[in-house]
């Protein structure tokens, strides 16, 4: 598996699409709700099996050390495999290399105990995604 920031226009709609089937789909939501006006001032990270793209994730430079994690989803079918705490690490370093001390992200209810094995705490609850997808506020601080 390689994790990298997709090359060309083919490997981006893959990423859009795999963002949007996973995150947008299943809440009836169209084709574009999965981006924002931000997504070229952030880093994109993907999971690559061969030339398939299973992992999708952006980190976000929210304040000189402060970063987010946004919009990660695998591929329902490679879920449970490692792909994700694999994208998670890296995005990571690449936080924690560029000076941030501390990573926040909004999970999903069921995504708690993934992000809490990765060394997140959960805050508080912060948002209601389509009225129905309660979120959560979680931090990790670098050491």
């Amino acid at each position: 598996m390689e994790i990298r920031e997709p090359k060309n226009k083919e490997e981006w709609d893959t990423y859009y699409h795999l963002r949007w089937k996973v995150l947008r789909q299943p809440w009836n939501q169209p084709i574009g709700s999965e981006r924002d006006d931000y997504e070229f001032d952030h880093m994109h990270f993907a999971a690559f099996d061969d030339s398939e793209i299973i992992g999708v994730g952006r980190l976000d430079f929210i304040e000189p050390t402060t970063r987010q994690i946004r919009f990660m989803a695998v591929e329902p079918s490679c879920q449970s495999k490692g792909i994700g705490a694999n994208m998670m690490n890296t995005m990571e370093q690449h936080a924690w290399n560029s000076g941030a001390i501390e990573i926040i992200l909004h999970a999903r209810a069921q995504a708690l105990g993934f992000y809490e094995k990765l060394g997140y705490v959960c805050i508080e609850p912060s948002h209601l995604l389509f009225g129905e997808i309660q979120h959560f506020l979680m931090k990790k601080k670098k050491g």
